[in-house]
């Protein structure tokens, strides 16, 4: 018998070659644990921001948004009416996730822990990341905190205030769109009285308004008035707006408008959702607010009144000609807590993700979404078909509260203006325009310890005098004394210390 054939031979044979499969499954096994062990892992960060849509992102986009940087979010979404006392509470209970969405309105009231050491110091790290290295150096200066970079900024334009009309309803009253203060005062009026929806009955309103005297109707009518944005200095001396004879006359506009019942009388309790539903819903035709309200408002208003159509206007003529008050170039701020992130590591590991999110895939990603679904791409520019404006703004707008750097950023695409829905069209025209017109603040860049301290607390002497002037519980006479009382308990105090910052700012920048 040939030895090769022999059934002990084919036996031993068998056996290596069972051998050589185990070890082959064997090594194999390994090589595979060995790439599941070597995979990175996800950066675990918790994020705490406001919700300016009824819904969070989806789902898809959040998932693809943690596999392009690497991370995985673990985001509370906080409605915008709630969101101030929502983050005071997590501040006051040190609770606070990693990475927090202060309000640039909010801010004040979050000055003295971060003072008391409650969040990261970032500046001496911002060098050390290709995108963040190029942030604007001017508007991280009004971010500035006792000389030191506290937050990385969302970004806003200098001014987005103006008013909202039902367009159909100025047609068949045969009214124009409204000019000057006066003008507007009218278009009010015929709103209420001359049944502009046509119904037969007496039940609309002219103006819409809400229990918010900075982003309602007060202080952007107060502009038109000539009233100075918050503070008013004159030869190195500071005086608060309420203390002007232009909101002395801006109150006597609203209080006119309030006791002819030509606007909601609950206006002084009234959430931004029922001012809104107001104007949807047709019980109202005016809106004055932030016209970047406006795609959104109606294509809303046109769910409830297929005819529903909007004219925007953002120059009113007062006294002084045309004003509009501005803000700080940022709209928030992403704070990072102490207490939430241990180590310098883990701080880096947070601010590579916020690096990441400017990076050309990610930043459009954010910002448009997801191509062919939320856009299309026509000669390298975003376009937004009318059957994809929908979608984007219910799934996508709502990651900008994620953002940073959302206007300035060079890695964002452009988006064609001739492919916009004609009311974003005119509403960036006009919020472009307000540039033009803008009534800036004097203590931009200027600190006052008592004013972080005690500010917003004084602040509410002003607005309880305000409301109860409009509603006619005091006298001119009695919001004088109201001035009395916010000085002698600490609005002095707080004009010294600007005054003192100013002429610092001075003397180091002559």
């Amino acid at each position: 018998m040939n030895r090769w054939y022999s059934p002990r031979w084919i036996r031993l044979l068998a056996l290596a070659l069972l051998s050589a499969v185990l070890l082959s499954s064997c090594s194999s096994g390994q090589s595979s644990s060995k790439t599941e062990k070597d995979k990175p892992v996800p950066t675990p960060i918790s994020m705490m921001v406001p919700l300016f849509q009824p819904k969070p992102p989806t789902d898809e986009l959040m998932n693809e948004l943690n596999q392009k940087t690497g991370v995985e979010l673990n985001v509370q979404w906080v409605p915008d009416d709630i969101y101030t006392s929502k983050m005071l509470n997590a501040l006051e209970t040190n609770t606070l996730k990693q990475v927090t969405y202060v309000r640039q309105i909010d801010y004040n009231l979050v000055k003295n822990s971060i003072r008391s050491d409650m969040f990261w110091d970032i500046g001496p790290y911002l060098d050390y990341y290709p995108n963040l290295k190029n942030l604007s150096k001017k508007t991280l200066d009004e971010t500035k905190l006792d000389g030191k970079y506290y937050g990385l900024y969302n970004e806003r334009s200098s001014s987005r205030q103006g008013i909202m009309i039902r367009k159909d309803w100025l047609d068949r009253l045969h009214l124009k769109e409204p000019s000057t203060t006066e003008e507007l005062y009218q278009v009010i009026k015929a709103f209420t009285l001359d049944d502009p929806d046509g119904n037969g009955k007496q039940d609309t309103i002219g103006l819409t308004d809400r229990n918010d005297l900075v982003y309602g109707a007060f202080k952007t009518l107060s502009s038109y008035f000539g009233t100075p944005n918050n503070w008013l200095l004159s030869g190195g001396t500071f005086i608060p707006d309420f203390a002007t004879p232009e909101y002395m006359d801006t109150m006597n506009f609203v209080k006119r408008l309030y006791s002819e019942n030509i606007m909601n009388k609950d206006f002084p309790v009234a959430s931004k959702q029922v001012q809104r539903y107001m104007m949807i819903s047709g019980k109202a035709g005016v809106y004055i607010g932030s016209l970047s309200d406006a795609p959104r408002m109606l294509e809303e208003m046109k769910q409830v009144n297929s005819n529903a159509e909007m004219a925007l206007v953002n120059r009113i003529q007062g006294p002084k000609g045309y004003g509009i008050w501005s803000i700080p170039d940022y709209s928030g701020l992403f704070l990072f807590s102490k207490k939430a992130i241990k180590t310098q590591e883990d701080l880096k590991a947070i601010l590579a993700f916020f690096d990441k999110t400017m990076n050309k895939d990610i930043a459009n990603l954010m910002l448009y979404g997801q191509e062919g679904r939320h856009y299309v791409l026509k000669d390298g520019q975003v376009a937004v078909p009318p059957d994809m404006f929908q979608r984007m703004n219910a799934e996508v707008r709502p990651l900008l509260s994620l953002m940073i750097a959302n206007i300035s950023n060079p890695n964002l695409l452009k988006q064609s203006e001739t492919d916009q829905e004609p009311i974003l069209q005119q509403v960036n025209k006009l919020v472009a325009d307000n540039d033009n017109i803008l009534i800036h603040d004097p203590t931009v860049g200027l600190s006052s310890l008592y004013y972080d301290a005690h500010g917003t607390e004084l602040a509410s002497i002003m607005t309880n005098a305000t409301y109860n002037y409009i509603l006619g519980k005091i006298d001119a006479a009695g919001f004088r004394n109201e001035i009395e009382v916010w000085k002698s308990r600490g609005g002095s105090q707080i004009i010294k210390e600007f005054e003192e910052s100013y002429s610092k700012s001075k003397s180091n920048n002559p």
